[in-house]
Parts: C-alpha cells; structure tokens; sequence
C-alpha cells in the first residue's frame, strides 16, 4: 500500500508541475475567432420580434434594464419583491424548494410558486413595462425536481444507447413534463466531454469522445424546443440551455471547477463541437461554465463568450452564468462583477446575492462602467429568447396538467431508454438471460433504493435523503426483476445481504455508487469501495455457495471492479438508469425458456479501466490500454471470449478516494484518524445500525479536551460556498457541565462555534446535527486548508457518542451549532 500511495503521490505531483508549467509557459487563455467553426443555424433574429424588441427597449428604464440581467433563487426571494427589484429570471437550485412548500414536492406547489412570480411580472402599475420573467430548472434527466415526474437515465447511459431519435423523444418529454410545472426553461443538454472519469460530473457528459454530444445536441434541443427552434410554450415546448461553454470535462485531475490546460486547437476539437450543433438548432441560451482555460475563468473570457460564441460561431441567444460563477472571476464579488457582463455574460444567476448585485450593476451601468450598448445587447438577447418562447402571449394551455407527470406513455420510453443504455460486460457460460420460470435471488442494498439508481440531480442536487415514496409513478430494480419472473411463473425474493433459506437457481446483486453530483462527487482514484467492499463480500458469499450471479452495476462513470468482476458470473454495466427499473429485467430475464425478450444494444461510450490509476483513459492517446475499449459491448448473439482471471491490484492506495466520510462504523477511515488525547476517555459503543458501531467519549474535565478528526489539508472553499454541510450523528450521553465548541479549523486558524446548547438537549437519544459550512467559514474565512474535518472541544464534565460525521448536500435542514 505504501508503494501505490508514493506511484500515485508521484503521478499527482507530475500532474500538478505539468499544470503550472501549461499555465505559466503554454497558450494563452485567449481565444482566436478565426480558428473556431461558424454555425449554420438560421439563428433566432426574427424581423418581426426585433421589431418588438425595439420598440420594448424604447419604453423601458435603465432599472428594469439592469433588472433583466439578473436571476434570483426561488429560496431567497419572494414574488413581491419583484415590485422593487424587477428582475428578469428565477430559478429553482438543485435543493431550492417552491413557495410555502417542501423541496420534495409534486406539480401543484411548483405550478403555484412559477405562476406567482410571474403574476407579478405582469402587473399593470406606474413606471413599469410588463416583462414576463422567464423560470429556469435543471431538468437534466427529465423534469427532476418534481414528484412523480419521468426520470430517464443520466446522460452517460444515454450516451451508450447512441440513438439520436431516442433523445429527441427524452427532450419532447422533459419539455412537455416541465411545462406543465409552469416551467420555461431546462439547464440543459450538457456537453461536456468529460477527459478524466474521476471528475464528479463525468456522468452529465454522454461521452468520452465528442461525436455522440456532437449528435445528441441537436437531438435533444429539438425535443426541447421544437426543430430549428420552432416550439413555444403553448405547444409545450420549453427553452434549452447548451453548458457548460466551455471546457468543463477537460480539468486538470478531473477537479469541478477547475482548469482545463490544453490548447485552442484541443479546446475546439474535443470540447466545442457540441455547441456547433446546438447553435444549429436554435439553442436559445448558453450557460457559461466555472472552469478556467489556461487560468483564465471562463465568465469573464470576453474572447471566447463574445469573439468566439457570439461573434464567429454565430450565437444569437444569451448567455447566462452558472450558480454565483461571476463571483469567481479575479477582481469580482458576489454582488459586485462589471466584468461578467462586459465579457459577454446576458443574465448573470446570483442565486442569493441578486440583490447587492442588483444595485451595483445599475450603479455601474448608471456611471458607464458598464456601457449602455452592453445593455442593451444583453435586454435584446433575453427579450428575444422571451418573445420566441411565447411568454409575451397570454395562454399557456399546459400549465398545471398533472396528467403528464410520469404519465405511462412517457415512462414507456424512459424504460426503453433503460434497456438500451446497458452495456453487458461478462456473460460466461452464457448465464443470461435468465430462465423466467428460476427461482431467482436478489441482492444488494441497491436492488430496491430509488437513490443509487436515479443518481445525483433527483429532487435535491446531490441525490441525498430520497425515499421510494418521493416516486409514485417508478419502479426499483427489484421491483421490476420481481413482476418480470411472476409472469414467468418463477419466483423471486429479495435479500438485500444475499442470505437465502431455499437455495435459488441464480442470484442477481445491485450495487453501486452513492449519489452524488458536483465537487462532492469528485474522487482521487477509480476504485470502487476503497477499503469496504460489502458488495464484494455479498457477491463472494454467493460464490462459494455455488450460485451462479448476475452483477448489475449502477455507477456514474466507469470504476475499477476487478475484484467483483471475478466474482460474477455476468455484470451489467445499468449507469443511473432513472425511474425505470423494470426496463433491467427486460433485457436480463427471458421467458419461460430462457429465451431473450429485448437484447442488449449499449456500447461504451467511456473506456474502462483495468486499474484503478487509469483516470485519463481515452481512444487516441499514448498508451492507451483500458480493460474494455471504447465501444465495447457483449450481447446474446455475440456472448464474447471468456475473460478470465483479472488482476485485483488497484495500483493505487485506495485511502486516497475518500474526501467526504470521516467518521463511520466505529472508526475514522483513511486517510482520516481520530487520534487519543488526553483528558477523553474513548470506547466502542453500538450504533443505531451496527455492533460497535459508534465511540463514545468522556470527557473529564480535568483540563480543556478536544476531539479531532484529523486528515490530509482539503479546500473547502467552493463546498462551504455551495450549501454542502457537515452531518453528525450523535448522542449526548451526559449533558456538559460547561460551553462546548465545535470547529472546522481551517490552517492557522481554530476558531470555533459555541455548541453547547446544540449537545445539551435529548440525553440519552440518538440524534442528527446537520451544520452548514458557511457557519464554519465565517469563523475561520475560506476554509481553503483544511486539516481536521471536525474538533469538538470542552473543558468541563461531558459524555458524547459519535455514530457518524460526513459532508452531505441539505441545506434545508441545515442550521448553524448553538
């Protein structure tokens, strides 16, 4: 283990001295327009609409100009505040909820919250032109954020489907089930080309290489928006967003936000070639992305935004920001960017900062810092956009159709989605499909939780805290294995551990990633389970009781699993596949006879590794060696070569991979530590779930005591400003007799928050704390070195039981210590 932590400890410094080296010595981060292709779009100019336009930009005051320019969250402003600050856009954030309402919520409190805010809008009062606003979600795997809507699989399952026509139908749908909710606009499609699979995103980008998002591109927002741009919201259609321009799967080490080191030529052959189809079809908005090029940030590149986007390749519609982008720019804050909206950003998404930016842009724009003919060129984009969408007319005939949420028709093609995206890695001794009429095992803590199988960006933004309830019109995996045997006439049974009384004919375990999106998401290695392989044990326990398994594997990306490829029979490479689980058994379980009722159709469209160190692992390059090539896939007619004995040696230390659990199952796991201080007695106690699961602490009072997890240094800083928080699990077995603090410490500085109230209530009962990180960064600023993840400190008589300590993305149960 020590010789792969110094390997990868190497190739991370080599990586890392090559980075600065590309942004001090290599291209410049500025854009050359006659390299970059030019679209051939007939483009969204209509005479008649600017002619609107004009005579719009005539009437309106340099307030509601400014206003225009900016897009609230629905979780930090109200509709009556339009009345003073008449913005132009709202959204809805990954974990944001609608008006008076929880985040988890159906159509109805969705359709009332998009209705309010418009409502207002339009109102008729002096001093003011009635714009209606424009609403905007990430709709990214159908309309996500709703209840009951139609989940289809994440991009990267879609991507080894490889059907154009398939993903028109995803983008009609999304369109139609996010109209209904009183929605305009989808943040999406991505097109990404994700480089390194260890990024958190790479299951946003359909592929590898830029050919299948080259061709989906079109595909897509034309489902979305009606072909060549011709849909309005009366005809369900909603406004589509192409992001994030440009270069956010090309980051060094595969870091969100990061910088992607590569030159214009790489830039435009691998990572532009989607924008050239999406500007073909009308796209009518482009999100900007967090990355840098070269070190430059993205929002404030005039010469990619406006010399290339709008100028060479052709762009028309506007361009807006990502989740506080701007404030990342060098020089600019949240509430203060002239630069973003010079550069070329339209409309700038200041989820909770919009009103400070608010007044200083119309200060600046007042004052000339930002030119009126900026202005207006960004009001005439958006008005543009708003006129061609049809917001300006009165009916909107699909709001509120709860109807077409999940409506069968449309998860009929979700399910189909679902049975070609799988991509069948290992079939030996031709176990698939299975006999309808077996006696079939399933297994795996997967195999009937929603979560795992819809993945991040479903209902909240990382995926956390979904229930089987949050999805009435779903199926789970296990659900679908369990209708497609009984009409078979076999049987089948759930045992999410692999524990069975009656030996089965054949055993099909679900496993997978947790979920996870952005930053969270981000690992250092590829490997799967580092350092606790409950779903190898299961399947190895399987094995020696000679029962032939079927793996399915549900993950974003894909991850080194050597280990449990040797210990499966056949495996199932099922990505996210969505609410669909039923479309699983249609391609695994066969009829009566064993025979095939759909074959497998996926093909990778991201190489696999065969270690856990090949992060950067695409067709063309140096080396290239992966354990299934780009394009790989098995089916009934063709069941493949055996594949024999494979190395189980990651080549890397797997205690690398974690950055997120720090404390669970009774021990602090690498590369964390939880070392033994004086003045605390320790001893391992059960946990709500486990034998010995939690530590107990005792503090003696004798002298002032800390509790610290210790680890390698993290930057939090981007965590801390995305509403992730820290969650622990606890129980106050003896109330403190003196204050108690709980810190972040983050470099030299250690201060922390008073906790004391927070660990004196409920004695005796197991309890859930989750704290924001912005508390703890306002404590110690940045939290950019983080070295100890959490310190619990106190000087006076105390008792306290810790089950677990993680970060989580909740922000509507988190809450500052007291």
């Amino acid at each position: 283990m020590k010789a792969g932590r110094a390997m990868l400890l190497l190739l991370v410094g080599t990586t890392l001295s090559a980075g600065l080296a590309a942004a001090q010595d290599g291209p410049a981060s500025t854009a050359h327009p006659a390299l970059w292709p030019a679209a051939k779009s007939v483009g969204l100019v209509d005479p008649a609409i600017e002619k609107k336009i004009d005579a719009l930009l005539a009437k309106l005051s340099i307030e509601q100009k400014v206003g225009q320019l900016i897009q609230a969250d629905i979780g930090t402003i109200k509709p009556e505040d339009l009345r003073k600050y008449p913005l132009g856009s709202i959204l809805a954030g990954g974990s944001s909820p609608p008006l008076n309402a929880p985040d988890r919520s159906s159509i109805g409190p969705w359709l009332a919250s998009a209705q309010a805010f418009r409502a207002v809008s339009l109102e008729q009062r002096p001093g003011y032109v009635p714009i209606p606003n424009i609403f905007g979600i990430d709709a990214v795997h159908g309309n996500s954020n709703i209840v009951g809507a139609t989940i289809f699989p994440h991009n990267i399952g879609l991507g080894a489907a490889n059907d154009p026509a398939l993903i028109e139908k995803i983008g009609r749908i999304t369109a139609v089930e996010t109209a209904a909710a009183g929605m305009d606009w989808a943040f999406g499609p991505t097109l990404a080309v994700p480089q390194d699979d260890r990024w958190g995103r790479a299951y946003e980008g359909y592929s590898e290489k830029p050919d299948i998002s080259k061709a989906y591109a079109k595909a897509l927002i034309d489902g979305l928006q009606g072909a060549r741009a011709s849909g309005t919201i009366q005809k369900g259609n909603v406004a589509a967003s192409a992001k994030h321009f440009l270069g956010d799967g090309g980051t060094t080490g595969g870091v969100d936000q990061g910088n992607t080191e590569v030159d214009e030529k790489t830039l435009i052959a691998t990572h532009a070639q989607g924008y050239v189809s999406a500007i073909d079809a009308g796209v009518m908005t482009v999100m900007a992305s967090f990355n840098s090029w070269n070190g430059e940030k993205m929002h404030g590149n005039k010469s990619m935004l406006t010399d290339v986007l709008k100028g060479k390749m052709g762009f028309d519609g506007f361009v807006v920001s990502d989740w506080n982008g701007h404030a990342q720019i060098p020089g600019c804050t949240g509430t203060d960017c002239a630069r973003a909206i010079n550069a070329g950003i339209d409309m700038v998404m200041a989820p909770d900062t919009w009103k400070g930016l608010y007044e200083n842009t119309l200060a600046q724009a007042k004052s000339g810092v930002i030119p009126l003919a900026r202005i207006d060129d960004a009001v005439r984009r958006i008005l543009r956009v708003k006129f061609k969408l049809g917001l300006f007319d009165a009916p909107r005939p699909y709001d509120g159709r709860a109807e077409l949420m999940g409506a069968p028709e449309h998860r009929a093609v979700a399910r189909d989605a679902v049975r070609k995206s799988l991509v069948l890695l290992k079939n030996e001794g031709r176990l698939l499909p299975v006999r309808g009429s077996a006696k079939v095992l399933v297994a795996g803590t997967a195999a009937n939780d929603m979560g795992p199988q819809a993945g991040g960006w479903t209902l909240s933004w990382q995926g956390d805290g979904n229930q089987r309830s949050d999805f009435p019109n779903a199926q789970t995996i296990w659900e679908g294995i369990d209708e497609a045997v009984r009409a078979q006439g076999g049987s089948a049974a759930l045992s999410p551990d692999g524990g069975f009384t009656a030996k089965p004919d054949v055993a099909i375990v679900v496993f997978g990633e947790a979920p996870y999106a952005e930053m969270r998401g981000d690992i250092r290695t590829l490997e799967f389970e580092p350092g606790d392989k409950q779903a190898l044990a299961v399947l190895r326990k399987l094995k020696a009781a000679g029962i032939p398994t079927v793996s399915v594997f549900l993950s974003g990306r894909p991850l080194w699993v050597n280990p449990e490829l040797n210990a499966s029979d056949a495996f199932v490479a099922a990505w996210l596949p969505g609410s669909e689980g039923g479309g699983i058994a249609d391609v695994l379980i066969g009829d009566k006879a064993g025979k095939p009722r759909h074959d497998f159709q996926g093909r990778l469209s991201f190489s696999w590794p065969k270690t856990a160190g090949q992060f950067v692992l695409n067709p063309g390059q140096p080396g290239y060696d992966p354990l299934f090539a780009y394009g790989f896939g098995l089916d009934y007619r063709t069941p493949g070569k055996p594949l024999g004995k494979l190395s189980e040696v990651s080549g890397v230390d797997a205690s690398l991979s974690n950055r997120t659990v720090f404390f669970a199952r009774g021990a602090a796991p690498a590369p964390f530590s939880a070392p033994a201080v004086a003045g605390i007695a320790r001893s391992a106690v059960d946990s709500p779930t486990q034998q010995e699961g939690a530590i107990r602490l005792v503090w003696s009072g004798s002298a002032p005591a800390a509790f610290t997890i210790a680890g390698p240094q993290m930057d939090w800083s981007r965590e801390s400003n995305a509403d992730l928080s820290l969650r622990i699990v606890y129980r106050v077995d003896t109330v403190p007799a003196g204050p108690v603090e709980i810190a972040i410490p983050d470099g030299d500085a250690g201060k922390g928050l008073p906790a004391t109230a927070m660990f004196s209530r409920k004695p005796g009962e197991w309890q859930t704390a989750t704290l924001s990180l912005k508390c703890f960064a306002k404590a110690n600023p940045e939290l950019s070195k983080v070295a100890a993840p959490l310190r619990i400190t106190a000087a006076a008589p105390f008792g306290l039981t810790i089950a677990d300590a993680r970060l989580v993305s909740d922000p509507n149960a988190s809450s500052c210590p007291e």
